[in-house]
C-alpha cells in the first residue's frame, strides 16, 4: 500500500555560493564572507556599484591607458626594427645556423626579404625609426621600444587573443576588464573600459577578444564608434520628459531587482541593471565627451582630421584623448579591418597604406596628450598580436611570425628615449633579454599600480589573473 505522504520542499542551491548560504543555517556563508572580506580582490561579491574606484595595490605611475592595437601583425623590419644582415643576405636562404622554424605556410625554405625602406635616428635618443613612420619617429625620445617581444601562437584569432587576455584560449577577460575590475573608474557617468573597433569589419577572433570572459559581465567593453553618431541612442527621444525618463527606469530598476532575487550568481543580469543606469547618466556627460566640433582647428589638424586618409584613424585618436581626459580608465583603438597589417602578398604596398592611415594620429595623440600635461599620466601603448618573417612569401610578403616582434610604450612611468632587447642577426626570434606576452602585461598592470600576482579572481576553484603563473614586470623601460 502506498502512502501519499507530502514531500517536504528543500530549494534547490544553484551554485556553490547558494548552497553555502543555506547549508547549516548559513553558517558556512559567514565563514566564506569573513574569508573574502580580507581579500577585497580575491574574489569579492559584486558591490552595489561594480565600477566604483578601488584603490590600487601601490602608488600607480599611470592612471589611465591608451592601446593603440595594430590588428594583422605589423612587420618590425619595415618600422621599429632595422637589421643590417637582412639586407646583406636577402635572396638567400635561411642559413642553417638558425634551426627549424614554426611558420603557418612552410615559408622558411624562402628566401630571406630585404626591406626597401630607410631607418634613421631620431631625436636626442637616436632611436632608429623607418621612413614609413616619420611624424611617430619625432616623438621617440617620450617612447620605449620593445624589440624582444614573443607570443605563442602563428595564427590570427590565437595570437589576438593572447596579447589581449594573456591566453591563446577564447573566453578570457581581457586586460580592459581586468584593469577596470582591479580599480573601477574614474568617472561613474562614462564607461570604465572603452573599445573603439576599425569600422572596416572586425578582428580575427571577434568581440570575445575584449570581453569579460568569467569576470562579471559589468567589466566588458563598451563599444564606441567614429562618425556622426559614436553611440547609439545616445539622445533620448524628444517626446520622454527627464522625470518620466527617470520613473520608467526606476520601475524597470525595481523589476529587474525583484527578478534578480535568487538570482545572484547571475553577473549579466546584474550587469544589464547597471548598463541602464549607466545610459542614463551617460545622456549627460557622453554628448560633450564625442563632440569634435568643441576642438580647435588646429587640433584637429594635429590628428590629420583635415585629410581623407588620415581623418577616420585621426578621429578616433582623438575620441581616445577625449574619453581619457574624462576619467575613462581603459580605451583600445584598433588600426585594420579583417586584413588589416596582415601583409602576406605585399609587404610594401600594405605598411604603406597602413601607416599612412595611423603615423600621424598617433603621433597628434602623444604630441596632444604631453602638451595637455596628460601623458604622464597615461599610458600609450602600440603594437599588434605578432611581427612578421625576415623570409619572403610570394616574393614580396612575409609570413606572420610570433617568434620575434616590437611593441612600444610611452607616458605614465615608461622612460622615454629608451630600447629594450634585441631580435637575432635577421630578425626572426628575439634574442636579447625576451619579452612574452606575459611580460608585457605584468609591466602595464604594474604601471597602473597593480601587482599581477595579486589581481586574481576565483572562478571554478582556482585563482585566476590576466598572466597565469608567469609574467615579470620589465624594469628596464620604468622611469
Amino acid at each position: 500500500m502506498e502512502l501519499d505522504l507530502p514531500v517536504p520542499h528543500f530549494p534547490a542551491a544553484r551554485s556553490r555560493r547558494e548552497f553555502l548560504r543555506q547549508a547549516g543555517g548559513g553558517f558556512g556563508a559567514l565563514a566564506a564572507s569573513w574569508l573574502l572580506s580580507q581579500e577585497p580582490l580575491l574574489g569579492a561579491e559584486p558591490t552595489a556599484d561594480p565600477l566604483a574606484p578601488r584603490p590600487p595595490h601601490f602608488a600607480p605611475k599611470a592612471k589611465r591607458v591608451i592601446y593603440l592595437f595594430m590588428h594583422g601583425g605589423p612587420s618590425h623590419l619595415e618600422t621599429f626594427d632595422p637589421k643590417a644582415d637582412l639586407q646583406r643576405l636577402a635572396g638567400e636562404p635561411l642559413p642553417a645556423s638558425f634551426g627549424m622554424v614554426a611558420t603557418r605556410r612552410k615559408v622558411a625554405s624562402n628566401p630571406l626579404l630585404a626591406t626597401k625602406r630607410t631607418f634613421r635616428k631620431h631625436g636626442q635618443s637616436g632611436i632608429e625609426v623607418s621612413d614609413f613612420l616619420p611624424h611617430t619617429a619625432r616623438c621617440v625620445d617620450d617612447v620605449a621600444v620593445i624589440r624582444s617581444c614573443w607570443a605563442d601562437s602563428v595564427n590570427h584569432p590565437q595570437a589576438v587573443y593572447q596579447m589581449n587576455t594573456g591566453s591563446v584560449l577564447m573566453g578570457k577577460p581581457c586586460l580592459g576588464s581586468w584593469v577596470g575590475y582591479g580599480l573601477g573608474t574614474e568617472n561613474q557617468d562614462l564607461p570604465a573600459f572603452v573599445v573603439l573597433p576599425d569600422p572596416g569589419g572586425g578582428i580575427k577572433g571577434g568581440p570575445p577578444a575584449y570581453g569579460s570572459g568569467f569576470l562579471p559581465a559589468s567589466y566588458q567593453g563598451t563599444n564606441v564608434r567614429s562618425g556622426a553618431s559614436p553611440i547609439l541612442d545616445l539622445r533620448p527621444a524628444e517626446a520622454a520628459a527627464a522625470s518620466g525618463q527617470r520613473r520608467t527606469l526606476d520601475l524597470i530598476g525595481r523589476l529587474n531587482q525583484f527578478h534578480r532575487e535568487g538570482r545572484e550568481e547571475d553577473s549579466e543580469l546584474s550587469a544589464r541593471i547597471q548598463a541602464y543606469e549607466l545610459a542614463y547618466r551617460m545622456q549627460s556627460a557622453a554628448p560633450d565627451a564625442v563632440d569634435l566640433a568643441r576642438e580647435s582647428a588646429e587640433t584637429r589638424a594635429l590628428y590629420g582630421l583635415d585629410a581623407r586618409t588620415t581623418a577616420e584613424f585621426g578621429t578616433r585618436c582623438l575620441l581616445a584623448r577625449r574619453l581619457v581626459e574624462r576619467g575613462v580608465r581603459f580605451v583600445q583603438l584598433y588600426s585594420g579591418d579583417v586584413a588589416g597589417w596582415d601583409a602576406h602578398e605585399d609587404v610594401e604596398e600594405n605598411h604603406a597604406r597602413m601607416c599612412a592611415r595611423t603615423d600621424k594620429p598617433v603621433a597628434g595623440l602623444l604630441t596632444d596628450l604631453k602638451r595637455r600635461g596628460l601623458l604622464e599620466s597615461t599610458l600609450v601603448i602600440w603594437g599588434g598580436e605578432f611581427g612578421r618573417m625576415p623570409m619572403s612569401e610570394g616574393g614580396k610578403g612575409r609570413d606572420h611570425n610570433p617568434h620575434g616582434f616590437s611593441v612600444w610604450m610611452a607616458g605614465g612611468g615608461i622612460k622615454g628615449g629608451t630600447v629594450h632587447g634585441a631580435t637575432d642577426a635577421v630578425g626572426l626570434r628575439a634574442e636579447v633579454d625576451r619579452v612574452h606576452v606575459h611580460d608585457i602585461h605584468a609591466t602595464i598592470l604594474h604601471l597602473l599600480g597593480l601587482d599581477h600576482t595579486q589581481l586574481t579572481f576565483s572562478h571554478n576553484g582556482r585563482d585566476e589573473r590576466l598572466t597565469d603563473t608567469a609574467g615579470k614586470v620589465v624594469t628596464s623601460i620604468l622611469a
